[in-house]
């Protein structure tokens, strides 16, 4: 299902960065109209749902799907997920100790290394050893792009994005589309009674966070992502992604993570600068 396997068609698509700086720069601009309606109390009319919601949606789903992608490109997913959840913990520890909002606890980081390393235990588990003694991955690749392979991967990734959709309000207690108005269940309440499972994504009655991305369910979200990512390996990539690029937007994408990192620390320095 999941594969790092590296090869010489995997050279960087800077449609990929562009999105992925775009989408940091989306990030940016939504925090500091965050900070200033709920640290600064100044008004703004407009953000508020649904905007508000599907803006941050935009961003994160972005995030997630993006990364996904990557994560089949990997040489080392195991790697990849450790340096995530060490930032992810460093960021713990400093929206803790400085204290100007909620913690970040359990945040769009975590996800993404706990994401990577589930993406790196998938590809353990379903690796193919006859693949890997092969030589001729050109002649393998060829043989499954209008094979079984490619379908199966088409309805994984259907199947993972439906279970996406359905889980998606299961931090508030709900199996279903409530999100989108449609029916829903109320899952049991006893799941919700300990702070043990808040890192699963069923947090429990103290559980606060100022940014909340738990597996369940953006992890499926995440492997949908994986899951394309592997599509394309079949069939190439998006002829789109390869022709847009903007080398600004590029940069910025190419260093999400650092960005991600200390936008927030500049952001509220330039707004006490304004509004001090």
């Amino acid at each position: 299902m999941v594969s790092s396997q590296h090869t010489a068609s995997s050279q960087r698509v800077r449609g990929y960065d562009v999105l992925r700086g775009f989408s940091v720069v989306s990030m940016v601009a939504f925090h500091a109209c965050y900070d200033i309606v709920y640290l600064w109390d100044v008004r703004l009319g407009w953000f508020r749902s649904p905007l508000q919601d599907v803006w941050r949606a935009s961003i994160s789903w972005c995030f997630l799907l993006i990364a996904g992608i990557m994560c089949s490109y990997s040489r080392n997913n195991l790697k990849r997920a450790l340096k995530y959840l060490f930032v992810a913990a460093a960021i713990w520890i400093a929206t803790t100790l400085i204290a100007v909002d909620t913690p970040i606890s359990y945040g769009i980081i975590y996800c993404m290394g706990f994401s990577s390393l589930l993406a790196w235990a998938l590809e353990i588990l379903f690796h193919d050893n006859r693949d890997a003694r092969s030589t001729k991955l050109d002649d393998r690749i060829s043989r499954a792009k209008n094979g079984p392979k490619s379908k199966r991967l088409a309805i994984v990734a259907a199947t993972l994005f439906l279970a996406f959709l359905l889980t998606l309000d299961v931090p508030q207690g709900k199996l279903g589309l409530s999100s989108f108005g449609g029916p829903y269940i109320e899952l049991p309440s006893g799941l919700y009674t300990t702070e043990a499972l808040n890192w699963l994504g069923f947090p429990g009655p103290s559980f606060a966070s100022g940014d909340f991305y738990p597996p369940i369910p953006y992890s499926l979200l995440f492997l949908v992502g994986t899951t394309l990512g592997l599509i394309t390996k079949l069939h190439g990539v998006p002829s789109i992604l390869k022709k847009i690029h903007c080398t600004p937007l590029e940069w910025i994408g190419r260093h999400a993570l650092e960005i991600y990192v200390v936008h927030q620390p500049i952001v509220l320095a330039l707004l006490t600068l304004i509004f001090r």
